[in-house]
């Protein structure tokens, strides 16, 4: 690979010939991060952008969703389990760290197989595994499913919010406000579903789209090789990652994943319903949703007034852009999800560039 010097001097001269601005559009929360960390931006032609979109899995979880984890977190003989960013997403009028303050038995895994052990020590309790995350993270949870199948155990429950990446990436290029001349697609979930799922963006859009791994010489390359499609006007879905990522991918935990899994519409937060872009237990497994067996009504939240967490999501503002940034909302208070987790496009926007450019 090209040393930085001479890729970002690459970059610069397949620019020139291209002759316009060019949008360019990460995926992934880790690339928000690493791309402010190594000042990628600051490297680049000013006309060429690049849009962060909506790759973090805490940020796109519904309010709904919060709130109804948290009136299952009040029934009797319940544990709520969830991984440590999902305890200060903001419900409609309290997070699930609040609901913890209150009394709610509430408490942070770093693995599904954590929540299952709970279940284990504590049989009288259902416990509850709030499963968020993209393709990465669901292969986890399907294995632990597996496990409480094979061991009988019948306490562990989960409640899924789980998504997939390509039918976000299909609405974003269906929406008349975006202008996104290519994407730099997420190396850790395409470890897993390989690169065959992204083909529309090339053969039906006419977009290109480059794997890339997290350093700034495997993003820069990525950017590199997207250009270079673009000023050949010759489209297509490229393996930047190669050294991590195979074409199929990772067929074994497909298999687990689609063995307990099937698609379904879902609402992702400030963007809206998607088809067929979360995951729901298939009716063999559908005793493990803990909808069926704790019944609460919760209804819609509305999103916080001002708040452009959606917009920020699909690329058309940036953090700043929103009234709320750096003033009421901040990492320590956030108001919207974008700003809680380190891989929001606000939280790695607020600690890297911060309030010296409002």
């Amino acid at each position: 690979m090209m040393n930085l010097e001479k890729t970002v001097d690459a970059v610069r001269e397949i620019f020139c010939s291209i002759s316009r601005p060019v949008r360019l559009m990460e995926v992934c929360g880790t690339h928000t991060v690493a791309i402010f960390r190594h000042g990628i931006r600051e490297l680049l032609p000013e006309d060429i952008k690049l849009l962060s979109g909506p790759g973090c899995p805490v940020c796109v979880t519904s309010i709904r969703d919060v709130d109804t984890v948290i009136a299952i977190a009040g029934q009797k003989d319940v544990i709520i389990t969830t991984f440590g960013d999902m305890m200060r997403v903001p419900g409609e009028r309290k997070t699930l760290f609040h609901a913890k303050s209150e009394g709610a038995d509430i408490r942070v895994v770093y693995s599904p197989l954590d929540a299952l052990a709970l279940a284990v020590k504590n049989p009288g309790k259902k416990v509850v595994f709030f499963a968020s995350g993209f393709e990465t993270t669901s292969p986890l949870v399907a294995g632990t499913l597996a496990e409480a199948e094979q061991k009988k155990i019948d306490n562990f429950y989960i409640h899924p919010v789980l998504k997939t990446v390509p039918p976000a990436l299909r609405a974003l290029l269906q929406d008349p406000a975006l202008k996104i001349d290519g994407f730099i697609l997420p190396g850790h979930v395409t470890t897993i579903i390989g690169l065959r799922p992204y083909g529309f963006i090339s053969s039906e859009f006419r977009k290109p789209a480059v794997v890339a791994g997290f350093d700034a010489a495997d993003i820069l390359n990525a950017i590199l090789m997207l250009l270079q499609q673009i000023k050949d006007d010759n489209p297509s879905v490229q393996n930047g990652y190669p050294k991590v990522v195979r074409e199929e991918g990772n067929p074994r935990a497909v298999s687990l994943l689609n063995e307990f899994f099937e698609p379904a519409d879902a609402y992702w937060r400030g963007i809206g319903t998607l088809r067929d872009s979360g995951l729901v237990l298939r009716e063999k497994y559908a005793h493990r949703d803990i909808a069926g067996v704790v019944d609460v009504q919760v209804a819609d939240g509305k999103e916080p007034a001002a708040c452009s967490c959606g917009d920020v999501l699909k690329g058309i503002k940036i953090p700043t852009d929103c009234p709320l940034f750096g003033k009421v909302c901040t990492p320590d208070k956030p108001v919207g999800a974008c700003m809680v987790s380190t891989e929001g496009s606000c939280a790695a926007y607020y600690k890297y560039k911060g309030i010296s450019d409002l």
